[in-house]
């Protein structure tokens, strides 16, 4: 059962961070970010934010970096905006799936290209 409420409450966290990043951050050095995953401990104490970032990786690490400043503000705002005893504390992560899923396919868009023209 507790399985199922960590879930609900990391799909909450992923929807609550993503809208605050985008409506309430004004920082410039923060560029496209989706938030890709969140994982949330059992004891909700904690939670990971897998972020994906389009830039160079200056880019991203600025992003990082401006997300880890603002991590107070966005943990004050999620205690506000969702009914939990205790906010969990926010830890940011690169999610570099999607970079490597892109790279995947250019490399077999590149083989099909190949075996085409052979």
């Amino acid at each position: 059962m507790a399985k199922f409420r960590v879930g609900r409450v990391g799909e909450q966290i992923k929807k609550e961070i993503s809208a605050l990043i985008q409506t309430e951050l004004k920082d410039p050095r923060i560029g496209f970010i989706t938030v890709t995953g969140v994982d949330v401990t059992g004891d909700l104490s904690q939670a990971r934010v897998y972020l994906s970032i389009l830039g160079s990786d200056e880019q991203k690490e600025a992003t990082l970096h401006a997300l880890a400043r603002a991590k107070g503000f966005l943990r004050s705002e999620l205690g506000s905006r969702m009914r939990l005893r205790h906010t969990p504390e926010i830890e940011f992560r690169f999610d570099s799936s999607i970079a490597y899923g892109s790279k995947i396919e250019a490399l077999l868009q590149e083989i099909n290209k190949g075996t085409h023209s052979s």
